[in-house]
């Protein structure tokens, strides 16, 4: 019987997928023991207990970017955090370690290479965090979400999908997706979506420049968040969400999106075969300008930087292109084309290709000493 580790954690963007291949790990594999490492301050702590699974925690340890108190006790606290992970991985017997970026990544990728146990390594965003650039050289199985993913050993395996997104036939669910947010059946529909939060610059452009779309014969679905303070309109058409737990059912009914350029997303709408208008997120190393570029190269999705997308953008680049359906039609064929659908199963093979390599090499070793 096989003992997994999956190690990552504090956001969405690194639980999300750890969870995907935790349960197709669980579903392939039904006697296997599937253990997650995190911390208990991220999101792992309230997400990973919910689906099922044992949570084993680690300190948590940011990197530290500046001389200070802190960074002279970092290196002190990381070796303390290495040799409690050895510690579990002696204790659990585990087989295999599984990083997807995060806190608890980094100190758990040199724990099993310490301890001579394989390391899988999986990079979601198209700019590698530190974490997955040292998995990368500890591991010789390392896979990447997207295509343009820099980092050493890569190869593509696509993002783990949850079940309902990676199923989803968008045809077939489009009659109840229109009814259950009372749109017309007869109109194309603009999806607009900031994430769970919202996006503060999304929510005010595409409230001003509604009339334009509007007039250019399509409606609007739009999920503001539960924080906007956007929460009415007089407009037709213009159809507003604070939250929405079925994006399965948005997505059936959309036509063309406009979002942020988070890994996940990016996914999803290339999976789906969506073409898009990507805003990315303006705060942080840049993460979701790269993760646009290889369907922004495909010319499946517009790029526009967080400042530059405004009501008289919209008018002038956004609106035209709406109006040609031919070109909406053929960036959904290009988004598709850089699309992975199978991005669970693709990591869960590598992870399985590791563990049958050790297995294989452990075997010849008992061999070689014995004959």
């Amino acid at each position: 019987m096989t003992t997994y580790l999956l190690a990552g954690g504090g956001t969405a963007g690194h639980v999300n997928p750890l969870l995907a291949v935790a349960d197709r790990l669980r579903r392939r594999e039904p006697d296997a023991t599937v253990l997650v490492l995190g911390t208990a301050e991220g999101l792992e702590a309230r997400l990973v207990p919910q689906r099922g699974y044992e949570l084993l925690t680690v300190p948590r340890l940011p990197f530290p970017r500046k001389p200070s108190a802190a960074a002279l006790r970092f290196p002190g606290r990381l070796a303390g955090a290495i040799d409690g992970i050895r510690s579990l991985l002696a204790q659990h017997d585990v087989d295999v370690v599984v990083g997807f970026g995060g806190y608890a990544a980094a100190p758990a990728y040199v724990a099993a290479w310490r301890s001579k146990v394989p390391v899988v390594v999986h990079e979601a965003n198209a700019k590698p965090g530190m974490a997955n650039v040292l998995g990368s050289f500890l591991s010789s199985h390392v896979g990447v979400v997207f295509r343009s993913t820099r980092l050493r050993g890569g190869r593509q395996v696509g993002m783990p999908l949850r079940d309902e997104i990676e199923s989803l036939d968008r045809r077939a669910h489009r009659d109840e997706a229109v009814a259950t947010f009372g749109l017309d059946p007869s109109r194309p529909t603009l999806l607009v979506t900031g994430g769970s939060t919202g996006a503060r610059r999304l929510n005010e452009t595409m409230s001003k420049a509604a009339v334009s779309v509007l007039g250019a014969g399509w409606q609007i679905l739009h999920i503001t968040g539960e924080k906007s303070d956007l929460t009415s309109t007089d407009l037709d058409g213009h159809h507003l969400v604070r939250y929405c737990d079925r994006m399965d059912l948005a997505l059936s009914a959309a036509d063309f999106v406009v979002s942020r350029a988070g890994s996940a997303t990016v996914s999803e709408l290339t999976a789906l075969g969506l073409p898009s208008v990507l805003v990315p997120y303006p705060v942080g190393n840049g993460e979701q300008r790269h993760n646009a570029t290889d369907v922004v190269g495909a010319g499946g999705a517009l790029l526009v930087a967080d400042a530059d997308f405004t009501p008289a953008w919209v008018e002038r680049t956004l609106v035209p292109l709406l109006l040609d359906r031919a070109v909406v039609a053929d960036m959904a064929v290009r988004a598709a084309s850089v699309g992975v659908r199978d991005g669970t199963d693709r990591t869960v093979d590598l992870v399985l290709d590791a563990v049958g390599r050790a297995s294989s090499s452990s075997q010849n070793s008992d061999l070689s000493e014995t004959s």
